[in-house]
């Protein structure tokens, strides 16, 4: 079994910046694509980026193309997201989530564990 911790979350003004972290347990970390998932109050969780299991691969959602930049070290079980530009509308719930021997698909339907999130609060 797979868990998955968040941090890094906070509030910050837009144009700031801010690197989340998400720290696996378990030892089968490398088999697994990990993505970055949000979600805002009244709406639905939406795709943010991912990234394949040797981190060859990467994918991100076309509103945080250029901004945002995913990462990954596999000796430390750990992915990141790193925010720059941040933008009001980037405010929401951030989830960490992890697919078993997958390349990083943009549904969350097809992750096998998930974070609790840590909440990205950006104001104007």
């Amino acid at each position: 079994q797979v868990q998955l911790v968040e941090s890094g979350g906070g509030l910050v003004q837009a144009g700031d910046s801010l690197r989340l972290s998400c720290v696996a347990s378990g030892r089968t970390f490398d088999r697994y694509a990990m993505a970055w998932f949000r979600q805002a109050p009244g709406k639905e969780r939406e795709f943010v980026s991912a990234i394949s299991w040797s981190g060859g691969t990467r994918d991100y959602a076309d509103s945080v193309r250029g901004r945002f930049t995913i990462s990954r070290d596999n000796a430390k079980n750990t992915v990141f997201l790193q925010m720059n530009s941040l933008k009001p509308r980037d405010t929401a719930a951030y989830y960490c989530a992890a697919e078993l021997r997958g390349w990083g698909t943009t549904n969350p339907s097809s992750y096998d564990h998930w974070g609790q999130g840590t909440q990205v609060t950006v104001s104007s």
